[in-house]
């Protein structure tokens, strides 16, 4: 009877996760050191060595909550994200630019409510850093119950603005179904596509602006 209760105790503190094979965890920690570079704003061997021991602590060490991954990534849809990605920063950074001198200290913000499809933990902080990364709009809450977003986006005038701003967060979210989500998710994203007649087999990400028509 203690023996049990000792092991009871040991689960309780140690969590599920302990249970995992360290291969299961490696896609979690290569996200971390990529999020990490991010954050610093340069690709460097001492960030990239600082990113890997940190992502280490967090997954090996701290008591974590297990996180559920797909056990799928499809290369090519990667690609296609991380070249959209690079471009859509690049874009997004003239155009925060142009709004700054356009309308100076006139310019209007406002804060969007997102709601995902999905409620697993790491789509929701993929989903939440990409958007947050990208110029022009910042996480400022999360609402893990619900899985919602919210963020503080700029040059937002109208109602037409806030939805164009919304979906493309929702685009966002698709393109991280299409490369890792589960069998469940794509599956869903599909019929979804289908229902709206949206023809979008690629993750490409596109600027949350009412100007872009979505494919």
């Amino acid at each position: 009877m203690n023996s049990n209760r000792a092991e009871s105790g040991a689960e309780s503190r140690g969590g599920p996760r302990r249970t995992h094979r360290f291969v299961v965890e490696i896609p979690l920690i290569l996200w971390l050191v990529v999020v990490w570079a991010v954050l610093w704003g340069e690709l460097t061997v001492k960030n990239l060595v600082v990113g890997v021991i940190f992502a280490l602590l967090v997954t090996r060490v701290l008591a974590l909550p297990p996180v559920a991954l797909s056990h799928r990534f499809n290369v090519l849809q990667a690609v296609v994200m991380a070249v959209t990605f690079l471009y859509q920063v690049v874009k997004a950074s003239f155009q925060v630019l142009w709004v700054a001198i356009r309308k100076g200290p006139n310019v209007r913000s406002a804060l969007v409510a997102v709601k995902l499809r999905t409620v697993n933990d790491l789509m929701i902080a993929a989903v939440g850093n990409t958007t947050g990364v990208i110029p022009g709009s910042v996480l400022i809450e999360v609402d893990r119950s619900t899985a919602t977003l919210y963020f503080h986006a700029l040059d937002v005038d109208d109602d037409a603005d806030v939805e164009a701003f919304r979906n493309g967060v929702l685009r966002t979210e698709a393109a991280w179904i299409r490369v890792i989500g589960t069998r469940e998710e794509l599956d869903l994203l599909k019929a979804e596509d289908q229902r709206l007649g949206r023809r979008r087999p690629l993750a490409v990400l596109s600027s949350p602006r009412r100007s872009e028509v979505e494919a």
